[in-house]
């Protein structure tokens, strides 16, 4: 990815749900951040709610809000926010509304007339429903950014990780390289897997999250600042 490329952000797709995308879209965060550059942050759709002085929120926008050095409305962050903790198209219907990409794509705009890079972390996995035709892929597609993705090395996860690259890349979005997570247990065979999957992608992993790697603190990780580098230098 050049570094043109770069400043119109990029967006974080995972394997499934619980791979670790908001733990790499918060440490890429505070990596780039650490570069000097601005970054907004969006998680378009969200699902599940805590409670805050401010109202319901989502914990994972939150989590990059904080990790951001762009102030933005919460609105903005997380333009659609369903309260049940499911599918977003189940939890849109249980609330009575329908997921539109207008809003989403106006926050974009907004967001990125004030920032270097926006950095999108997408909900559950590329084919995650938000309507009953529609899914994240789609959002991905509207808003036209290269995507990363985050794959969770566990039993499956091979499957899952083509499949995904495969549905990428059939919606003409462009697949900017991918990120291995060994979660909080390393899976047997974890390196032989990254290494079946860089055979299979042509191209090795942008960076490793370290199995049992914590949130990421007020500073980056080294996996995060070398994800960076790359992204910045390409």
């Amino acid at each position: 990815m050049s570094t043109r490329a770069l400043t119109k952000g990029v967006f974080l797709a995972g394997t499934d749900t619980g791979v670790g995308k908001t733990l790499v879209a918060v440490a890429l965060t505070r990596a780039l951040v650490a570069r000097g550059l601005r970054v907004a942050v969006m998680k378009p759709v969200a699902a599940g709610v805590i409670d805050t002085p401010e109202g319901p929120r989502n914990e994972d926008a939150l989590e990059l809000s904080r990790a951001s050095n762009v102030t933005s409305p919460y609105e903005d962050v997380n333009p659609w926010l369903l309260a049940t903790p499911a599918s977003p198209h189940l939890a849109a219907r249980h609330a009575g509304i329908s997921i539109r990409h207008e809003p989403i794509l106006a926050a974009q705009r907004r967001l990125a007339a004030h920032s270097d890079i926006l950095l999108v972390e997408g909900a559950g996995g590329w084919l995650a429903p938000i309507s009953a035709i529609e899914t994240m892929g789609d959002v991905a597609e509207k808003l036209a950014l290269p995507v990363i993705l985050v794959v969770g090395l566990r039993l499956g996860c091979l499957n899952h990780a083509l499949l995904t690259r495969d549905a990428i890349r059939s919606q003409g979005v462009p697949f900017a390289g991918w990120i291995a997570n060994k979660m909080h247990t390393e899976m047997p065979l974890a390196d032989a897997n990254i290494g079946t999957l860089a055979n299979r992608f042509g191209a090795s992993p942008l960076g490793t999250v370290p199995s049992g790697s914590p949130g990421a603190g007020a500073e980056p990780p080294s996996w995060a600042c070398e994800v960076a580098e790359k992204l910045v230098s390409h």
